[in-house]
């Protein structure tokens, strides 16, 4: 790993710790310790994505244009003043203007934090790289949380005060962090698997012209709502009004932090040599079953100790799911923009999970509560078709996007001390100029993602 991918992820796992600290405890901080009650707590975490909707349409085309480091560093210091001023506040008004700032700088370091990853990889390299940050978030998150559990005390609302001058601190250390990274002149996508003819314009209308970024945004958008916009909000009531004890969801959530943390590298082996799409249409069936073992938990009448171990169970497979796609679906955002346009892309698709997020527990809390059955149905449902949608958006790529390792360009470089051969090429080039493998050769790019 280079230094300036190192400072990186240094800072995209400072930040996560950061937002550890604090994301687990918001609610009780709003409806408990500030006494707004529970309705403004749920309105607190909507305006953290209202925030992020705001901004993450301009945040693209800043970071194409200025660069991802001084974007970045400007959303690390708005988070960080966010952050700070929500745990000074005890008003309505304040608690959602500051949530709204808070989420707005959160959001904008999502797509800055990823085209710098994508500016210091290579295609060879990139898959791991994601799945990097996304282990090294959820290492930060939990032990964040862990952390801020042993502080936090309801009856002092001064713990509170710490747990966000904690994460104020972590921001602010993002930032300085990120000051120090130097980026190659020239990105690395220029060695990418070629891309589709650009729409012609600019910004989202360009974007919305591109039919495998569509799809791709579409299957975001379903993967966010069947199971992120999920976890906290509707399984959550869906547990609890099928008994599931409080203790069991705490368990249950640390065993889906607990499989990505073990997972996120074992799964690469079969990430890195399958086709990103079937990687994506697995991950469906694995939530699938998933919702069915939660439906079992439910809804069956089995024991508490059996209801307890499936409940269990699904957030472990919904872990498993997300270590499969968080190597597979961002470099495959960055392989889909334009030259130019990788922060817009990027951008993009965390705007649809921003919008999926918010959507996921209006529609999951009342459902999840009310009418089990039907919830668990439907989301079983949601999962197939994430799968069928992934197929669908297989035939929207050519096969180098659709691979772990995009085909590079032809390359006039060849292997040292090779033999001629009879029409005057050396053995490691083509007679067109292009580097060809000897046969029974290890591909190039699998091994050079395994010596990262």
């Amino acid at each position: 790993m280079g230094t300036a991918m190192g400072r990186i992820q240094a800072g995209n796992a400072i930040s996560a710790f950061g937002i550890g600290f604090t994301v687990p405890f918001l609610y009780v901080y709003v409806a408990e310790v500030r006494h707004l009650g529970a309705f403004w707590a749920m309105a607190s975490f909507i305006a953290l994505a209202v925030g992020a909707v705001l901004t993450l349409p301009f945040a693209g085309r800043a970071i194409d244009r200025r660069g991802p480091i001084p974007v970045l560093i400007a959303a690390a210091f708005t988070a960080a003043a966010g952050a700070l001023a929500l745990g000074l506040s005890s008003g309505v008004a304040t608690v959602l203007l500051f949530s709204v700032v808070l989420g707005a700088g959160q959001a904008v370091m999502q797509p800055a934090l990823a085209t710098m990853i994508v500016n210091v990889s290579t295609p060879q390299t990139r898959t791991r790289a994601f799945a990097l940050q996304f282990f090294m978030q959820n290492l930060g998150l939990g032990i964040g949380g862990l952390l801020g559990g042993l502080i936090v005390d309801v009856s002092r609302p001064g713990s509170f005060l710490l747990l966000f001058s904690i994460e104020t601190a972590m921001f602010l250390a993002l930032a300085a962090i990120i000051t120090t990274v130097r980026l190659p002149q020239e990105s690395t996508l220029k060695e990418s698997a070629p891309k589709d003819p650009a729409p012609a314009g600019g910004g989202l209308g360009a974007l919305l012209r591109h039919k495998p970024m569509v799809y791709l945004c579409l299957l975001g958008f379903v993967m966010y709502f069947a199971c992120y916009g999920q976890f906290e909000s509707g399984l959550t009531a869906y547990g609890t009004e099928a008994g599931i004890a409080p203790r069991t969801l705490g368990f249950a959530l640390a065993a889906n932090t607990g499989v990505i943390v073990v997972a996120q590298f074992a799964v690469l082996r079969f990430v890195e040599r399958a086709s990103r799409t079937k990687v994506i249409a697995i991950v469906g069936l694995i939530w699938t079953a998933a919702w069915i073992i939660a439906g079992f938990a439910g809804l069956t009448g089995s024991g508490p100790a059996l209801a307890a171990t499936a409940f269990v169970s699904t957030y472990a497979l919904f872990g498993l799911g997300e270590a499969m796609l968080s190597p597979t679906v961002a470099p495959l955002v960055a392989d889909l923009a334009p030259d130019g346009k990788v922060g817009l892309y990027n951008s993009a698709f965390a705007m649809v999970k921003q919008i999926a997020l918010v959507v996921g527990p209006l529609v999951g809390v009342p459902l999840g509560a009310v009418l089990p059955a039907p919830y668990v149905a439907a989301f079983v449902v949601f999962c197939l078709g994430f799968s069928w949608l992934a197929l669908r958006l297989g035939r929207q790529l050519t096969a180098a996007q659709d691979r772990p390792f995009p085909v590079l360009r032809p390359s006039r470089i060849v292997a040292q001390h090779s033999p001629a051969t009879e029409n005057g090429s050396t053995a490691g080039e083509s007679a067109a100029g292009e580097s060809v493998a000897p046969a029974g050769a290890e591909p190039v790019a699998a091994g050079a993602a395994r010596g990262m």
